[in-house]
């Protein structure tokens, strides 16, 4: 193993340093992007929640995007304040926080991952759970209902199993007693769309749920969009290893920067106090 470099046997000069000035503005404006980077989501975050209803907040408030986004970007701005005052003023105390956040969350993302990979039947109870409220609340968070229009366009799906799992929605229940002028309906975005259409037929899913699946596929999408999600996360595996690494790599390079910082700046502080002493006691 490697030894640190030993004290030398009389004192160094005032302006020696054993803190690298590169791996600490590396560091500091490492933070610095994502520090700039968390005010703008707790920004748009905070925009978007106030543009909604009260009732619709409280209502919907464990898929909310703008609270996802909220806390994603209060969270970032924490620790990259750390990281960023702590590299600046060479603090240990705030490098070790950051160091020691960064390594929790990446082993979370770790475990996550590995428990999604090995528990892939509760992962996809819970995938279908939270699909399955999302269409509760459709209309009631105008984010979600973009959100999940944007979903059944792009998989080209509709529902979480099928169809007719929008009659869970109040507003597209097919029960007799729904007083709903969407009532077994679907939203647009389960229509099948001709390319050439220049207009969208926003009541194209109209009494959709009132039809059997093989006349409901003339017009709209009838598979759900839980399995579309399957297959599409096995036909792109490398592609979301590829994010994943992405997303891991720079918090890596924070946490082998930080350490590389806080050991670095240990050496310098017992380079101090041995200096002092020497100056003091020239013969000790």
């Amino acid at each position: 193993m490697a030894k640190r470099a030993a004290l030398p046997a009389g004192p160094l000069g005032d302006d020696f340093s054993f803190v690298s000035p590169v791996a600490k503005y590396v560091l500091f404006f490492f933070n610095l992007l994502f520090w700039m980077i968390s005010m703008v989501m707790v920004a748009v975050g905070v925009y978007a929640r106030l543009l909604k209803h009260a009732e619709a907040a409280m209502a919907c408030l464990a898929v909310d995007p703008a609270i996802l986004l909220i806390v994603v970007g209060v969270l970032t701005f924490l620790i990259t304040f750390c990281g960023c005052v702590g590299s600046l003023r060479e603090n240990i105390c705030l490098l070790q926080v950051f160091s020691v956040c960064l390594t929790i969350i990446f082993l979370l993302q770790l475990a996550a991952g590995a428990l999604g990979f090995v528990f892939s039947d509760k992962a996809r109870e819970k995938v279908s759970e939270i699909i399955n409220g999302a269409i509760v609340h459709y209309r009631d968070d105008l984010d979600l209902q973009n959100l999940i229009d944007f979903g059944q366009k792009e998989f080209s799906c509709c529902g979480g199993v099928s169809y007719k799992d929008w009659s869970q929605n109040m507003y597209f229940n097919c029960t007799a007693t729904n007083p709903s002028r969407e009532r077994c309906s679907v939203p647009f975005s389960c229509c099948l769309h001709d390319a050439d259409q220049a207009v969208i037929n926003t009541m194209c899913g109209h009494g959709m749920q009132a039809r059997s699946y093989l006349e409901a596929s003339a017009f709209i999408h009838t598979n759900g969009c839980i399995d579309k999600l399957v297959n599409w996360t096995h036909s792109n595996l490398f592609l979301l290893g590829g994010v994943a690494l992405g997303l891991a790599l720079p918090q890596l390079v924070g946490i082998v920067l930080a350490r590389l910082l806080i050991n670095q700046i240990r050496d310098q502080i017992k380079l101090q106090l041995y200096n002092q002493q020497h100056r003091a006691d020239p013969w000790s």
